[in-house]
């Protein structure tokens, strides 16, 4: 079956399901471990029933998978993770602009130029949610390995806070990657349903990338 020549994709397969498997694991992370912290542990939750596993248990298993992902993203994966890393880290000259035409942005979809893979907004979710997702992994490691004492509360202390401190990074990606916000309307489809994402979505939303799709090059 022959393209819509009026879309193109803008990230591969193997990224597609990259990005799924990451996200359904982190809902699961996201869902028992409110679930915890809420004192609910002695409380079944609808995952735990349908499952027949304990929340500390799903909480526990979903974190080694998201460990595994993470590790098969610098290995398997080490051409894109440059890529993501080098992107996220990017910046250049209108990113300032870009942020401060972002608010009406997100009701207009009149955002401002900008050269890279990423929008300038996204860059800056890009670290906070690799940062606050190294202190989930690492501390919950730790949490695994250690049995009590003092590095017990100290690890626990930095889960617990990555935590709420990611959570709201999350529902702002979710919320925007759905494209909820009427300036956002059609960017889902750039990680999902085939990942072919419209020609006029992406001029609106990308133009820099969309000019080195097409080979067109701008002056940072």
């Amino acid at each position: 079956m022959a393209s819509d020549p009026a879309t193109l994709r803008r990230y591969s397969r193997a990224t597609r399901w990259f990005h799924a498997l990451t996200y359904l694991t982190v809902l699961v992370l996201l869902g028992t471990g409110w679930w915890l912290v809420a004192g609910r542990e002695g409380q079944p939750s609808v995952a735990a029933r349908l499952t027949g596993v304990a929340d500390t248990g799903l909480h526990r298993y979903a974190g080694w998978v998201l460990t595994a992902l993470a590790a098969g993203a610098v290995t398997l994966g080490v051409r894109a993770t440059r890529t993501f890393v080098r992107e996220s880290l990017r910046y250049d000259h209108g990113d300032l602009r870009w942020f401060a035409r972002w608010p009406g942005a997100l009701v207009t979809g009149r955002f401002a130029r900008h050269e890279g893979h990423f929008d300038p907004g996204q860059r800056v979710a890009n670290l906070l949610m690799v940062g606050l997702f190294v202190a989930l992994t690492g501390s919950g490691i730790g949490l695994a390995l250690v049995t009590g004492g003092p590095w017990f509360v100290w690890l626990q202390r930095v889960h617990r806070w990555a935590t709420y401190l990611i959570t709201p990074v999350l529902i702002g990606h979710i919320v925007i990657a759905a494209g909820l916000p009427p300036g956002y309307r059609g960017v889902a489809r750039a990680m999902h349903l085939g990942g072919r994402l419209p020609l006029r979505v992406a001029e609106r939303v990308w133009p820099g990338w969309l000019d080195r799709h097409r080979g067109v090059r701008h002056d940072s």
